[in-house]
């Protein structure tokens, strides 16, 4: 555990989190979900392996790429029903599988007691984000919590982290994003904060590639990548 002093209450920073593949395993569920949408539309089931490099900018993306791995051309017309039941079958089955990754509940107790202020920025749609974060009992370690379309555009855009933080009643000097793929790692620039990777989550690229400032491999290591950039 850092040895860094509990922070003041004014104005703190705060460490903005991605969700999926960055503080919650859920992989497994999104494979079931995808794979039952696209086979009761008469498609092909994608293999997990392949779903991994599609997440990361929200359900209808994630069903415009099964579509197009299937061949099949989309329309917003077409896609429409079939995202209709995605979030359906999704809200239902929503933590069947996922589960936080190791270390992270008591990370975030931790960053607590030293004063941060917590925020999930997600392009994971709000509809699907509040009930995934209550059925993991995590919602109460966070400030504020955005999703893919609580603003105009999700990330990599700027505004979902920087609105992230100004509802979380933190400072932007100071705040750090971490996340797992370079949709993260490009809307911390944008915001112009550092980012901090994990190396576990969900990308076609090895994070390390993509240019973080640091890269974790745990979440027991954050606090000293956030120390290391004198947060």
């Amino acid at each position: 555990m850092s040895s860094t002093p509990l922070r003041s209450a004014a104005t703190p920073p705060v460490i903005v989190f991605d969700l999926d593949g960055t503080l919650v395993s859920s992989m497994d569920d999104l494979v079931v979900t995808l794979n039952v949408v696209l086979e009761a539309a008469g498609h092909e089931a994608i293999a997990p392996e392949s779903v991994r490099t599609m997440v990361g900018h929200g359900a209808k993306v994630l069903l415009q790429r099964g579509l197009e791995a299937n061949g099949v051309a989309w329309t917003e017309d077409s896609l429409a029903p079939l995202y209709a039941h995605f979030l359906t079958y999704y809200e239902a089955h929503i933590a069947d599988h996922t589960r936080p990754f190791s270390g992270v509940v008591d990370c975030l107790a931790r960053l607590r007691d030293r004063g941060f202020r917590l925020a999930v920025c997600t392009n994971k749609v709000e509809r699907l984000t509040l009930p995934l974060l209550a059925a993991l009992d995590l919602t109460w370690h966070f400030d504020a919590v955005v999703g893919g379309d609580t603003f105009e555009r999700p990330k990599p855009d700027a505004r979902p982290v920087l609105g992230a933080i100004e509802r979380a009643g933190g400072m932007v000097t100071g705040s750090v994003m971490v996340g797992d793929s370079v949709t993260d790692i490009d809307a911390a620039r944008a915001a112009g904060i550092p980012v901090v990777a994990v190396d576990f989550g969900y990308t076609p690229v090895p994070v390390r590639d993509l240019g973080p400032d640091r890269v974790i491999s745990h979440f027991d290591d954050l606090e000293a990548a956030l120390d290391e950039l004198s947060v």
